[in-house]
């Protein structure tokens, strides 16, 4: 684990993956064939998770590739305005399309609607993976859903072995979504050699299930990557909370109890308060309850970005709340 204490305190991140415009049904608890208005923001789980990481004082830029359209220029707006460093999200020209999600804040049940054909970012390539310098950089922070398909795929994995070569941490969220992949035999392949690569591994029953090729030994499998050379890795378990291996130590972390409007954002919340806490040297532990309480606010605000906290609203939140 010292390796993970000495490179985060760089605090400095690059997230690879995926930034879309989310349409929420309004107002809150209106089904999205009776709305008769939407407020948008960004969404697209890179998106979210470089959004949670500057909002809580880390620096974070996005590597990843939108339209060349008003949708584009509308996410890359909200990224700097969140206090994202966008200088490395190109735009692709042509039929290529940022994705746009149609959603309801509803906190059982929700309808969400995507429009994901010619997704823009899957269009990531090499070239614009080697202008990155990931020399100054704490860690690499990869969504799984970026290797889904070629040319983001060996994009992807090229980002990997550079960030491994400047000696960066490389983070894996497993981010499945059945719809991005071909096949389940060529997720699971393509995932796991991701998996074997990275520092740090974090996903849920259904996504280490995968790994696992057997949803029971999901847990098992979490376990053996952080014996086999992980870092560590984390197991989230929805409701139950998340168990957090390491090749010394394993311990559970509760969820904070609090009024869901929606269940979205929560995973991406998670990582970037868990990130953003390693970043300002807090031990593990401590890391992953501010993970946990970044997306117990994200699940109980509107929007996912709109409702991820700074640290001062993290800080009270952890002071009044207890697991």
């Amino acid at each position: 684990m010292q390796r993970v204490w000495k490179r985060m305190v760089l605090n400095r991140f690059v997230v690879l993956g995926r930034v879309g415009m989310d349409l929420y049904a309004d107002p809150p608890g209106t089904r999205i064939e009776e709305a008769l208005r939407y407020t948008a923001a960004i969404g697209g789980s890179a998106g979210n998770i470089a959004v949670a990481l500057a909002r809580q004082g880390a620096r974070a830029a996005l590597l990843t590739r939108v339209s060349d359209d008003a949708v584009g220029r509308y996410c890359v707006t909200e990224l700097a305005r969140y206090g994202v460093d966008t200088a490395l999200v190109r735009s692709t020209p042509g039929e290529a399309r940022t994705s746009l999600a149609v959603v309801e804040t509803i906190a059982r049940d929700p309808q969400t609607v995507l429009y994901r054909n010619g997704a823009a970012d899957f269009a990531l390539t090499r070239d614009d993976v080697g202008t990155v310098d990931f020399g100054g950089v704490a860690a690499l922070v990869v969504t799984g859903t970026a290797l889904a398909c070629e040319p983001s795929r060996g994009a992807t994995f090229a980002a990997i072995e550079a960030a491994r070569s400047a000696g960066a941490l490389v983070v894996l969220d497993i981010d499945h979504r059945a719809y991005s992949w071909p096949s389940v035999a060529e997720a699971v392949e393509v995932c796991r050699t991701a998996a074997a690569r990275a520092d740090i591994v974090i996903g849920n029953d259904d996504e280490f299930g995968l790994l696992a090729r057997d949803h029971a030994h999901g847990p098992a499998y979490a376990r053996a990557l952080a014996q086999d050379g992980a870092e560590f890795t984390i197991y989230k378990r929805g409701a139950a909370g998340a168990t957090t291996y390491t090749p010394d130590f394993t311990f559970d972390t509760p969820i904070f109890p609090v009024k869901a409007l929606k269940p979205m954002g929560a995973g991406d919340g998670f990582m970037g308060g868990l990130l953003a806490s390693l970043g300002r040297g807090s031990t593990l532990d401590q890391a992953v309850r501010c993970g946990a309480a970044t997306a117990a606010l994200i699940v109980a605000g509107i929007g996912c970005a709109p409702a991820s906290p700074d640290r001062a609203q993290l800080d009270q939140f952890l002071t009044s709340h207890r697991p």
